[in-house]
Parts: structure tokens; sequence; C-alpha cells
């Protein structure tokens, strides 16, 4: 029986309702501390509190939060946003991009991975199989030794280029998959590399209707989507409300093509919303309310005008595709 992993718990893929399926909520990310970058610092619970109420008051009811272990997680105060405003979380096992690597392992963390300096000396003096480890931990017993079990799996590689660490963090994500069958999750810098990782997954003995690509909407590229939609797997629009990357008219487009080719049961929509200056309640950014309050009316409107339903994709996009993408399938 398939369920999905929660910070309360497991729960029936039925119940998860309205997700937004990439976020970050409270982090203070090692590396842009170091580097003293003030808006990648997530740093006051009660804000970010504030913006999960929003989506909350316009139907939303889950949220995964995609911060790992290498990008500041603090994994009890978005237990406690989870608790107080009763929207469902999922955690994140796992790593992201090599560039962050170069920062100072916290000290809680040391207390997980032993006594690194930076992510990269840990991840380059540790073998596969002991890095996977350390991911099952997380997703069996708990993030960061909270006993708050993370929900999925991650990895991250850098723009156009797979870096030899990279592919030993992949290795061992999709190992910590098989293990525990924990749904996977990539990050691809501006949407690039996707066939490249797709092509170590399968090395790995990975079936890729288990993962989401994330970013695809960095890179609008609707014949590169279909390659990617072709091995099963799901493609995560992740940038909506990112203007400075392209108009919702690119996204909107490249979602409906996929949809024409019969891809709507493998795309998932979200926000990432990693700055101060993109939330509302810290730097009076769009914030979590612009994805539900305004992007779906419209792509609902213009899905419409090309003779699609556009409410049932709503549905599809942010009930019954993440409801399928982050079940354990036992």
């Amino acid at each position: 029986m398939s369920f999905i992993r929660t910070f309360h718990g497991d729960i029936n893929p039925k119940t998860l309702g309205v997700t937004y399926s990439h976020e970050h909520i409270v982090c203070r990310p090692p590396y842009w501390v170091e580097k003293q970058a003030e808006d990648l610092l997530l740093d006051d619970k009660e804000k970010s509190k504030l913006n999960v109420l929003d989506f909350k008051q316009l139907g939303g009811q889950a949220i995964v939060d995609a911060t790992a272990i290498d990008y500041g997680r603090d994994v009890k105060a978005v237990k406690e946003i989870s608790d107080e405003t009763g929207i469902t979380i999922i955690g994140t096992a796992g790593f992201n991009k090599s560039f962050l690597w170069e920062a100072p392992v916290p000290e809680h963390v040391k207390a997980v991975i032993g006594n690194y300096q930076t992510f990269y000396e840990w991840i380059d003096a540790t073998s596969i199989n002991d890095l996977a480890d350390v991911v099952i931990k997380e997703i069996e017993e708990g993030l960061e030794g909270t006993g708050i079990r993370g929900g999925q799996v991650k990895f991250g590689t850098g723009y156009n280029r797979i870096t030899p660490l990279e592919e030993k963090t992949l290795r061992a994500v999709a190992r910590a998959h098989h293990e525990t069958k924990a749904p996977l999750h990539s990050h691809t810098e501006a949407g690039t590399m996707a066939l490249e990782q797709i092509e170590l997954l399968k090395s790995e003995g990975v079936n890729l209707e288990f993962i989401s690509f994330g970013h695809m909407d960095r890179n609008p590229d609707p014949f590169y989507h279909e390659q990617v939609a072709k091995t099963g797997a799901l493609l995560s629009f992740d940038g909506i409300s990112k203007f400075k990357y392209a108009p919702e008219s690119t996204r909107i487009s490249c979602i409906l093509e996929l949809v024409d080719k019969g891809y709507e049961r493998q795309i998932l929509i979200s926000g990432d919303t990693a700055r101060k200056s993109y939330y509302k309640h810290y730097d009076h950014g769009l914030g979590l309310e612009n994805i539900l309050g305004k992007w779906v009316p419209r792509f609902i409107e213009e899905a419409n005008q090309k003779g699609f339903d556009g409410e049932q994709l709503v549905d599809r996009f942010f009930i019954e595709n993440p409801a399928n993408c982050f079940s354990f399938k036992k």
C-alpha cells in the first residue's frame, strides 16, 4: 500500500490535497550565510508562517519543503509552522548542488555526519554507500537527528555540467531510494542536464516514474521537455511568478504542449520561493498566494481558450499528480 511521509507521519495519498511541490519555508543556507547574502536567508519563523497562512486561506493544504541537508534546514521551526497552521509539510533528505558544499558544516549537522569542516570534505571523503546510509537514516529515523522523517530524497547538479561529487551524491540518493522507496527529486540548474541525469539514474536501476525533475521551466524547450516526459518522469514547473526568467505565457505554453502530447499526469507546479524578496511578509514580494490567487485563474482561462479543461488540469497539477509523485510505493 502506498503512503506519503509528512512531518506528522505517514498519510494516505488521497488526503494530501492542494499541494505546492517545491518550496522553502525556513532556512539559513551556510553558503549564503558566509556570503552575507541576506535575501537568501529565510530566517524568521513568524514571517514564514504568515506566508504559509496566505497559502492556506486560498485553499492550499500541503507544501513540499525541498530544503536538503546542505541548505540550512530548520526542521523544528518548519514542524512548528505545520503544527500551528495545519498545513501538511513533506521534508527532504539528500543534497543540493556542489557550489554550496564549500560552506562550513553547522555544528548540529556535524553530530549527524561527523566532524567534517565543509560539505565538500564530507562528500569527498565518504563512500557512495555511506552517503546513502545518511540519506536512508533521514527518511527512516529523522532529518538531522530530530525524529521528523523526510518524505523525499533529492540530488542536484550544476549548470550544463555534472561534477564527480554531484554524480556521487546522485548515486547515493538513487541507492537510498531503492532501500526506502522514497520518491526522488532532482535539482537541475537552469533546467539543464536532466537527460544526462537520467542516464546515470538508469545505470542505478531507477524507475523514472518515481522522480520529479525541478526547474523545467527555466529551460523552456518543448522538445527537451518531451524527451524527459517520455521516460515516465514528472516535470516540475516550479518557477511560477519569476518573470525575470520568462513570462507566464512561456511557461503556460510549455505546460499545454505537454498536455497536448498526453503528459498531463506528469506535471507539477510550484514557486521555489527561496528569497526574502519573493515573500510577501518578508519583503513585500508576491508570496505564496500568487500561484493559487492569480496564476491559477489565468491558467484556467488560457487553457480553456485553447480547448482544454483548465479546472481539470489544475486538479491534476495540484492534487492528483502530487499525490502520485510523493507516494512511497512499497
